[in-house]
């Protein structure tokens, strides 16, 4: 007689599904327009389209975010992350069919930074215009490590995690913010009570740990708390990592099912795999693995694998 899974194993379960679900479900139409989502909305599994993959592929997102969560099932440290961002980049590991068919532009650089020195972890640009999505989108797992630790030593966990492609502080803020949402739902909050939570907090939190006030100006938008309130015109749904956390927490706020977030964060177009990979795991998290709908974790790549990743490091952070 087996066990049933622990908390934390079903709750990694559900983050990890649905993080690669809602990736595989906007991997068909990156690169599309809002507009044309409009005309032709994604309602459900795709395949093919723009990368010409099965119905089910996940992408880089859940690709590096299955990384990061080997380095933790294995005994964390930020130079296993750096190796398995190597051997995913040059040895497909966890790809979903053996190949990478997508990566961004400043994670690409960054890999290719570790290879050429075997010694450079933190190999992310640092200038200002090096900000985009590549390190949100693969955090999630940092939601279930060192979850008690205090505010410094989760921040600059954060910092170095972020700082293996993406060394800009924005972007160690954004993902600071994206999970501090994911802790209070892990605690059991509904999604507005834990964006209220995030907006009363975080700006101390960042004072204190000496963020400067430019960048936590930058984040005006995210921690108005008011965030939901905005009409989906004003929100951009590209690559910079600023917009890719508003839209993805937009959608979260605004809607009352796995199915309903997802989506609409894939139809928001053009980032559509990572905004809507970023808005599932957060999604998946809170509304659980049997929200997700099952002709789509059905569908999924590698989906056995993935169930078995998220017992490994539920076992690795008891």
């Amino acid at each position: 007689m087996t066990s049933s899974p622990s908390l934390t194993e079903s709750q990694l379960r559900a983050a990890l599904l649905g993080l690669a679900v809602g990736d595989a479900l906007g991997v068909p139409v990156e690169f599309e327009s809002r507009a044309r989502r409009r005309l032709d909305p994604v309602v459900t599994m795709r395949g093919y389209g723009t990368h010409w993959q099965p119905p089910g592929t996940w992408s880089d997102d859940a690709s590096l975010t299955f990384c990061l969560a080997e380095a933790i099932a294995d005994g964390f440290t930020v130079g296993k992350l750096a190796e398995n961002c190597c051997r995913w980049y040059y040895q497909n590991f966890w790809t979903p069919h053996g190949s990478i068919f997508d990566i961004g532009i400043t994670t690409r650089e960054a890999i290719m930074r570790l290879k050429a020195d075997a010694d450079l972890i933190f190999a992310g640009a640092t200038d200002e215009y090096s900000n985009g999505n590549g390190a949100l989108m693969r955090i999630l797992p940092l939601a279930f490590y060192q979850v008690d630790a205090p505010l410094e030593t989760r921040f600059q966990l954060i910092q170095d995690v972020s700082a293996v492609t993406h060394g800009h502080i924005r972007s160690a803020v954004a993902c600071f913010l994206y999970l501090e949402v994911a802790r209070h739902l892990r605690a059991g909050l509904a999604p507005q009570p834990a964006y209220a939570a995030v907006c009363q907090a975080a700006p101390e939190q960042l004072r204190q740990l000496a963020v400067p006030p430019a960048e936590i100006g930058k984040f005006e938008v995210v921690l108005s708390g008011r965030l939901d309130t905005l009409p989906e015109a004003s929100l951009a749904s590209g690559g910079y990592v600023l917009h890719t956390l508003e839209s993805a927490l937009w959608c979260l706020l605004r809607h009352s099912s796995y199915a309903e977030t997802v989506l609409a964060a894939v139809n928001l177009g053009d980032d559509t795999d990572t905004t809507g990979a970023v808005a599932g795991g957060l999604a998946g998290l809170y509304y659980g693995e049997a929200a997700i709908p099952p002709e789509w974790r059905s569908a999924l790549a590698r989906r056995a694998d993935i169930e078995d990743l998220a017992a490994r490091v539920a076992a690795a952070t008891v």
